[in-house]
């Protein structure tokens, strides 16, 4: 609304919006357009919306495809006012358009959400703070796109990009990341130690990071890992207006020579002798955008995946993305962006081959498989939603084997489903705890007709998420296990809290491993397997009436778990529209002993009602950063 004294100017010729710093009408960048009877949707254009007056209230309407930005809109060359153009997954003319207002809710409007990490076989939710819609975090998103190279280059031609969704988000993924030192947001950190910066595991939210990003002259934040990466490209993502969510794929191949094939070779003593820089990560996380792909055929359009966390060069530069999911299902690897990695990530095929001592070597029969229980939060819920069939056909399917034989995938296409004579699997024992004792198993058995003599070799290591090996926690070697014709033994091995105590990193994950060689054909079977040691729950009590701009009180308890005291404690909490765009932290003066409460009270004040997450962390010397949250419904 222009509030204009009489006499009213006319305004046949009343509008130039501009945007960037060399506007022009043939890159988008600049739009004259003169006042209408009414709005067009499909350009530039203005209507008055008001009724005859000394008042005059104005319509615009943007083009759908005009880019993002900061704009100056100039009346009748006397009036200007600034505004900021976002893409609008509501009309159903821009390219990033969503049809459903429950699937916005989630993946535009949501200011907190859950990321899955842990094991495919434990999936762990952690609580983020996306916090799209705190003060500053707009303008520091596009700081983020004014920041990259290719606007540094060329101004105008990146500003006339930005009406491109593949464009931006190949940008974002690019620029989330600092590895090619071109003032990214996020370094990233794969280390046991954090010097010159923080740990991953303490970031709750995205909010910290982009702020602190903005205010120190767009310097690299430490640390980040997947998690944190993908996280910090969805609430930029959001805030620009693109449907966005987190993706976790468990067991994700990092395949560096693109054939598809990650190889291991082991020693007799199951210990990994010697690798290329391929790896399996337990579980890795990126992002998927909703978009249309009119660069590609059709039938590509939807969620397209991409991945901030920096691993390979693409097109000279650490980014990777966007793909469509389609492309990767099908086996289409010629289509735009990084179609082969992705895929990779999703279907290597897993080799490991044993090395022994005399010099010979022998492909160890495993079943473990890439790409398992592909994960998002499910929209309007909390809970895990499984997205595998959107990357994947089902195993052993017709169409899976086409999929192969489009993507030359000639390692998967020539394994023969054999059923070997010894066969091995690893079972865990009930309630496996950080800061207790507990039993792994071997199973192993003898599917063949004659006697077997075997050596077991049953071994557990301290392991990170992404796939490096640690220190030794268990270790057994047998070299006489005897299992007559259809028989079966089960093998423990105790895994000892003293032991592995400080052998723990981070993610709080030991990789079981158990190989069985037949003695006298020398085939080898192997089991894998890795364990999350759950952390004790952290109760959380909401104290008072939860109601917009009144005080409220978050009661918060854990007891230590462990046979040894907890120093240097303290608890965060932090809440989209919850705890004021920041944290707040309660440190606690005592130790707290074996089997002691740590308990505060942490006050805060709600400033929006609706239904939030109160992001709670507590960290210690001992247990490290343990994660909790609570739904909180805030009235009015």
């Amino acid at each position: 609304v222009q509030r204009l004294k009489p006499p009213l100017p006319a305004l046949e010729e009343i509008s130039d919006g501009l945007t960037g710093p060399q506007p022009e009408e043939q890159y988008g960048t600049r739009a004259v357009f003169g006042l209408s009877n009414e709005i067009n949707d499909t350009c530039w254009s203005a209507a008055v919306s008001s009724p005859p007056g000394d008042t005059v209230c104005l319509s615009v309407c943007a083009a759908p495809d005009a880019p993002i930005g900061r704009y100056v809109l100039t009346l009748d060359e006397r009036i200007q006012f600034d505004f900021i153009l976002l893409f609008n997954p509501w009309c159903p003319r821009d390219v990033v358009y969503m049809d459903s207002e429950e699937k916005l809710a989630e993946y535009v409007l949501a200011q907190d959400g859950i990321i899955f990490r842990g094991d495919a076989e434990y999936p762990v939710p952690l609580a983020w703070y996306f916090g799209q819609f705190e003060e500053g975090i707009l303008d520091a998103c596009f700081r983020i796109l004014d920041m990259n190279p290719k606007h540094r280059r060329n101004p105008g031609k990146d500003c006339s990009g930005r009406r491109n969704v593949i464009y931006v988000t190949r940008v974002l993924s690019a620029m989330i990341n600092s590895n090619d030192r071109d003032y990214g947001v996020l370094e990233g950190c794969w280390k046991d130690t954090f010097d010159g910066g923080v740990s991953p595991m303490s970031w709750r939210g995205s909010v910290q990071i982009l702020r602190t990003w903005n205010s120190t002259s767009c310097l690299p934040v430490r640390y980040g890992q997947c998690w944190v990466f993908a996280a910090v490209g969805c609430t930029v993502s959001r805030a620009l207006g693109i449907p966005c969510r987190v993706v976790t794929n468990y067991y994700s191949a990092h395949d560096t020579n693109s054939n598809l094939v990650i190889e291991r070779y082991l020693n007799e003593k199951g210990e990994i002798e010697s690798s290329t820089r391929d790896m399996i990560w337990n579980y890795h996380c990126w992002v998927e955008s909703w978009m249309t792909r009119p660069d590609l055929p059709p039938g590509f359009d939807g969620w397209q995946a991409s991945d901030p966390t920096p691993q390979e060069k693409s097109e000279g530069v650490f980014c990777c993305g966007p793909v469509p999911v389609r492309a990767i299902k099908e086996g289409e690897l010629t289509l735009k962006y990084d179609a082969p990695f992705v895929f990779a990530e999703v279907n290597a095929d897993l080799v490991y081959t044993l090395k022994y001592n005399d010099g010979s070597t022998r492909k160890i029969v495993n079943d473990q498989k890439v790409g398992q229980k592909i994960s998002t939060k499910s929209v309007g819920r909390d809970a895990r939603e499984d997205i595998t069939h959107l990357y994947k056909y089902p195993e052993g399917s017709a169409e899976e084997r086409q999929v192969f034989e489009k993507a030359n995938h000639q390692n998967k296409l020539l394994q023969q489903k054999g059923n070997p004579g010894l066969h091995i699997t690893i079972k865990l024992s009930m309630g496996i705890r950080k800061g207790c004792d507990f039993d792994v198993f071997a199973i192993v058995s003898n599917n063949t007709e004659e006697n077997k003599k075997c050596r077991l070799v049953f071994a557990s290591r301290a392991v990170s998420y992404n796939g490096i090996v640690g220190r030794e926690c268990g270790f057994k070697d047998l070299l006489n296990v005897e299992l007559a014709p259809g028989g079966e033994r089960k093998v423990p091995l105790r895994l000892n809290y003293s032991k592995y105590c400080n052998n723990l990193m981070e993610d709080n994950l030991i990789r079981l491993g158990a190989l069985l060689i037949d003695s006298s054909t020398k085939e080898a079977v192997m089991a894998m397997r890795d364990i999350v040691l759950d952390d004790p729950e952290i109760k959380i009590r909401i104290l008072g009436e939860p109601k917009e701009k009144r005080k409220l009180a978050a009661e918060l308890t854990l007891q230590n778990p462990l046979p040894e005291p907890l120093q240097g404690c303290c608890f965060t909490i932090e809440g989209a529209n919850l705890t004021g765009g920041s944290s707040i932290t309660e440190k606690l003066e005592s130790p707290i002993e074996p089997g002691q409460e740590a308990k505060v009270k942490i006050y805060f004040t709600p400033t929006q009602s609706g239904l939030r997450k109160l992001v709670v962390d507590f960290d210690s010397d001992k247990l490290g950063h343990v994660r909790g949250y609570k739904n909180v419904i805030i009235g009015k």
